[in-house]
């Protein structure tokens, strides 16, 4: 690659990532260094980072115009992937949705995530002229990895790609009518929705309407509302939280570890995180309008919208204002098979800068 391209790297946008990282793997030390059995997720999740920029890194280098063409066999790989958990993937707390490749544990339904954005900008750059169809083939593309995610069972993951395709749509210029027919009719499906979930997806939505209903199973929010609300503008110092360090706060390195940062740094911690989510979100925006073509634009379109929805929704799970699910917040929660798709992809925002505009001598 010529190295005058790379006078369009985002800088701001790698020191954000670098500083939600280091957040991150603080915090997770904080909630799992006093528990035999996660007291090295903080170095893993490290490692997991340094792999993860390595990757961003080297797709970076890579003119991410080459993947409109691979677009076919990347859809292939993902139902590929898709099918073999379900068949080979290893069953974890009533779900089968990894793999074990020895060394470490892969989930394809996160991998699915930055690969089907691909796919679908491919899609979506080819067809802008012919809106209906887009919407109609884009519907079938999509239909078949979220129904496969939602059988292993993971509601949740199948909502974030429902979202960031809904959200590629609405960017690539589709009739706002044909937008409101598809989601009207996603509202009337509800009903055959609810009558295909599990015991335990019910349930969950049954105790945020009414925690009364199942005290125990609302045990845990409960705790999370005590650590967030107890924490006060500054925190009560960095892992001398109450609810994380003596453990009445559970799952707390992985989906409820924004109450753990808002118990020990407090609301100022908090705000600091949404001060970095902010910058990375605003960087992937500038990159998709700064993009030469449309596919470049909705793959950055896409992946805001991936960062987005998990934030939205894990924070407000954490603040009871959504019924718990098991996405992890992004840069934040442990877990490798979500934080390197997502520092992969941001690689991928940076190919889209280095290659917006022709090289000037």
């Amino acid at each position: 690659m010529d190295r005058r391209l790379w006078r369009n790297y985002d800088l701001l946008l790698l020191g954000a990532t670098i500083l939600l990282l280091i957040y991150g793997v603080l915090m997770i030390y904080s909630a799992s260094h006093d528990i035999d059995a996660i007291s090295k997720s903080a170095m893993r999740q490290a490692v997991f980072a340094a792999v993860g920029l390595l990757g961003g890194l080297l797709l970076t280098s890579i003119d991410y115009r080459l993947l409109d063409a691979l677009s076919v066999p990347l859809y292939v790989l993902t139902v590929a992937l898709l099918l073999a958990v379900l068949v080979i993937g290893q069953v974890t707390f009533h779900a089968q949705r990894s793999i074990d490749l020895g060394i470490i544990d892969v989930q394809p339904s996160e991998l699915s995530k930055p690969l089907l954005i691909v796919v679908l900008a491919a899609l979506m750059s080819r067809q802008e002229e012919r809106q209906l169809s887009t919407l109609l083939f884009s519907a079938l593309l999509i239909a078949l990895p979220v129904v496969l995610i939602y059988k292993e069972p993971d509601l949740g993951t199948s909502l974030v790609l429902v979202f960031i395709w809904i959200t590629m749509l609405f960017a690539s210029g589709i009739n706002i009518l044909y937008l409101g027919g598809m989601l009207g009719g996603g509202v009337v499906a509800l009903p055959f929705l609810w009558l295909t979930m599990q015991d335990y997806m019910r349930r969950r939505v049954a105790i945020f309407i009414n925690p009364a209903s199942d005290p125990q199973s609302y045990y845990n929010i409960q705790q999370a509302l005590y650590a967030i609300g107890s924490g006060g503008w500054w925190g009560k110092g960095y892992m001398k939280g109450a609810q994380s360090q003596l453990h009445f706060l559970l799952v707390k390195h992985t989906d409820f570890i924004f109450a753990v940062l808002c118990e020990e740094l407090g609301m100022v911690g908090a705000l600091v995180l949404f001060a970095l989510l902010l910058v990375v979100l605003l960087r992937t925006l500038r990159a998709a309008m700064l993009s030469r073509d449309s596919f470049g634009r909705l793959v950055c379109v896409g992946i805001a919208a991936w960062i987005f929805f998990q934030c939205a929704v894990n924070i407000g799970m954490n603040l009871n204002l959504l019924p718990v699910t098991g996405i992890p917040l992004p840069f934040i929660s442990y877990g490798g098979s979500s934080l390197v798709p997502m520092l992969t992809a941001l690689g991928l925002v940076q190919s889209v800068l280095l290659h917006h505009r022709k090289i000037e001598f």
